[in-house]
């Protein structure tokens, strides 16, 4: 299963309003040892009225007690939701407060999602909250998916009395939402439809069986995936716009950090993700593009947190979901690190333990906690593998090889992809996703299989890997998925990573340029969700390759027209050939990192 489809479904990538996203009920079970004031007014510099709730300890007095730091959470999915999350700081002796995005909740205004007036909005609330006679004027942010997007499009108007950030699991537009690498999927109109109005429609948004049913409908109809919000019964301007620039361009620049902006940033930053969250590619695009462009100060004070968490357990992990046991060891205190966090940047206190470098991340498989000083430093070395097979045609049971020299018969392997045919599709999405197999099994000519073969001692692999693909195909276009897998001595299998990648993008997200039918080109996936994991003794790898052709795809038809703009009536059968003989190597590059690494 593509890595995009299965967190879209199976995770909620970006809210997850009606399950335990963004706080827990189990933080406020202690005593209620706070204060609140709900109904605080914000007043914005365009005369509109925010609505806020400050949390603040138990019988806090200015005269007595002394004006407090802040932490301050802005957000869309209405104020309420991070009751328990307040309560946690206010009784670790801060003032909380938070604000409903304009248009939200109690908030006057329009809502315009991942709009400009978010990063304006920001500004001026801690602005606000630097006035106020409870203030010290220490300022931190703090939030997950939304809340971390808005964070960064705050920090980029420079508030002067902000401190601190911390954005967890954070979108960044147009890179994982509301398109992904270019390529956009049908949740998009779900989410639009949790935030339409000013309360959450939760249990709309959270009926699985109506969304599912609503986008097999769409998958089987034919229509083009710019109709897709009329077809689910919610029109959506917002949509509209969203879908009829799908390629990356200034529009989508205008939204997020730009490299003068990154250069000029200067404050303390701890950026959470997972392994199998929705937004780890916006939340490691916006680190990669902070290490690329910020100072060197900037650069030393940004930490970096990766877990083998969904979207929701970045803020709350899980030992168990999507069909596997992570262990006790990857279980750790968010809110401990976070509370640790702002008393280091703000209150003088102690680096957080958790934090033995600048990058900490955990190792599934051997289940321990690592660190580094950089990404770069994480991995010493990298294992290639090429591609090959006996025979053009795959299944799982004839599959191809992946070796460092392949000793094979046939110079490609090719698979046919008939977008008409959605018989596949009608299955759904699997709640135990990360270890089910049912699409490689089902795979019949219609997908490609590489195994390699036993490891002969169990391997650390960190990193993004990368695959570099020869590819033929006759038609102007299409969507092919890879992901990377291990297979354990039971035959049992885990998915590790995966990319989408749409071969008219070949050449970068700005650029469109289609393929020529007959002429072989290098196709590049070095997008892959970024992991960690201890392959075992014995385990072998498996690499699937596939079209994007599932519940939680947009429809392509293989043309050359705008994707969102295709119909069945554009559709062309379209073979593919990998090609991995000595002239074209195919290959899997690793990062691995050694004994003594």
């Amino acid at each position: 299963m593509s890595m995009r489809k299965l967190i879209a479904f199976a995770l909620c990538a970006m809210v997850g309003a009606t399950a335990v996203a963004e706080s827990s009920d189990d933080i406020g079970r202690e005593p209620t040892d706070v204060d609140f004031i709900w109904g605080v007014e914000i007043p914005v510099r365009d005369g509109t009225v925010l609505n806020g709730t400050l949390y603040r300890p138990d019988g806090y007095s200015r005269e007595e007690d002394g004006p407090l730091t802040t932490i301050v959470t802005i957000t869309p999915y209405i104020s309420d939701r991070y009751h328990p999350d307040a309560q946690y700081f206010a009784r670790h002796g801060f003032a909380f407060l938070i604000v409903d995005t304009r248009g939200r909740g109690n908030s006057e205004g329009a809502f315009k999602p991942l709009d400009l007036e978010d990063g304006r909005d920001g500004y001026d609330i801690v602005q606000w909250i630097a006035e106020q006679p409870w203030s010290n004027g220490k300022i931190g942010m703090r939030g997950g998916s939304y809340g971390g997007y808005n964070q960064w499009a705050t920090a980029r108007y420079f508030p002067e009395d902000l401190d601190t950030i911390v954005p967890i699991a954070s979108p960044y537009h147009g890179i994982d939402f509301p398109m992904n690498y270019n390529v956009q999927y049908p949740y998009v109109i779900r989410w639009l439809t949790l935030t339409a109005g000013v309360t959450p429609q939760g249990r709309t948004f959270g009926d699985d069986a109506f969304w599912e049913r609503k986008f097999l409908e769409y998958h089987q109809s034919g229509i083009a995936f710019e109709e897709l919000d009329e077809h689910v019964g919610m029109p959506s301007e917002t949509f509209d716009e969203w879908v009829s620039r799908s390629v990356m361009d200034d529009y989508w620049a205008a939204r997020v950090p730009s490299a003068d902006e990154l250069a000029r940033l200067d404050l303390p930053i701890l950026t959470i993700t997972g392994y199998y969250d929705g937004d780890q590619p916006g939340a490691m695009h916006y680190y990669h593009e902070h290490m690329r462009h910020g100072s060197e100060a900037a650069k030393e004070a940004h930490y970096l947190v990766l877990g083998p968490w969904n979207h929701s357990g970045t803020r709350m992990p899980e030992q168990s979901f999507g069909g596997y046991e992570f262990g006790d060891e990857m279980m750790f205190d968010a809110f401990a690190l976070d509370r640790d966090w702002y008393h280091w940047t703000m209150e003088d206190g102690e680096r957080p333990e958790f934090l033995l470098d600048r990058v900490t991340y955990f190792v599934a498989g051997a289940n321990e906690w690592k660190s580094a000083p950089s990404l770069d430093a994480v991995a010493d070395d990298e294992l290639v593998l090429r591609l090959g097979a006996d025979r053009p045609v795959h299944d799982l049971f004839r599959s191809g090889v992946l070796a460092p020299e392949p000793d094979t018969g046939s110079d490609y392997s090719e698979y046919v992809y008939d977008p008409l045919d959605t018989s596949k599709a009608e299955r759904g999405t699997a709640d135990d996703y990360i270890v089910d197999q049912t699409e490689v099994v089902m795979t019949d000519g219609d997908g490609l299989i590489f195994h390699s073969e036993p490891f002969d001692e169990a391997t650390e692999i960190s990193g993004n890997i990368r695959v570099e693909a020869f590819i033929e195909m006759d038609v102007p276009d299409t969507d092919v998925d890879a992901t990377l897998y291990e297979i354990r001595v039971d035959g049992s299998s885990i998915a590790l990573a995966g990319q989408t990648l749409r071969a008219r993008h070949r050449d970068g997200l700005r650029e469109v340029r289609m393929m020529k039918p007959g002429t072989i080109e290098k196709l590049v996936f070095d997008r892959f969700y970024w992991f960690s994991r201890k392959v075992a003794e014995g385990s072998r790898l498996r690499l699937f390759i596939r079209p994007a052709n599932g519940i939680g795809d947009q429809r392509h038809y293989n043309a050359a027209k705008p994707v969102h703009e295709q119909t069945a009536s554009d559709a062309r059968t379209a073979t593919v050939r990998l090609h991995h003989d000595e002239e074209h190597r195919s290959r899997l590059i690793l990062p691995v990192v050694s004994d003594d690494g």
